[in-house]
């Protein structure tokens, strides 16, 4: 088994900025794309961001087994790592980074134990959250309220990764979580 990164954070953390930046400077990271029952947004492209699929092909793949872990993270959208993804990654002797929502996060660390090493990134606040979130653009007022909703229960879940990671300021956020992954990676 090699190794595995695990970044999760309420939507609007900042988790996917810092992700894509430790991605840039780790040459032997390698990103573990998601499948998800939902449809893309904006420029996400199948294959990229996520593997896009069909609830009835997402139901298909969770009856042949094809998951290490999934979920429904709201009603009638499914996401989940693919076993395929992680054997693809490891037959490269690469670490595997998962970017994946909280509920998924601790899934993965209690499935891959001391392989793994989770960090939570934590907003400033929820109100900051919230500003984010309007200021992306993405989603209607009411798909925002309920992320807020549910980044309130997920914020009392960060003692439950190895480390948090506040995202106050990005470049501090990136170089600590830069510290934290280089030490991991090198143990």
């Amino acid at each position: 088994m090699g190794k595995v990164l695990i970044f999760s954070a309420p939507s609007g953390s900042g988790k996917t900025t810092i992700v894509r930046a430790l991605l840039a400077r780790f040459p032997q990271l390698e990103f573990s794309v998601s499948a998800t029952s939902r449809a893309p947004r904006g420029t996400e492209r199948d294959g990229v961001d996520y593997h896009f699929l069909s609830q009835e092909e997402f139901a298909h793949a969770v009856a042949e087994n094809r998951f290490v872990e999934w979920e429904e993270v709201y009603a009638g959208t499914c996401y989940g790592t693919l076993r395929s993804e992680v054997e693809r990654i490891w037959d490269k002797g690469h670490v595997i980074v998962f970017d994946v929502d909280v509920i998924g996060g601790i899934n993965l660390k209690r499935i891959f134990g001391d392989a793994a090493l989770s960090l939570f990134i934590m907003p400033p606040s929820v109100e900051e959250l919230r500003r984010r979130l309007v200021g992306r653009g993405t989603d209607a007022p009411e798909v925002i309220d309920r992320r807020v909703a549910k980044a309130e229960f997920e914020l009392t879940k960060a003692p439950e990764f190895d480390r948090t990671v506040v995202n106050d300021e990005l470049d501090a956020a990136i170089a600590e979580a830069s510290r934290l992954l280089a030490d991991f990676i090198e143990a």
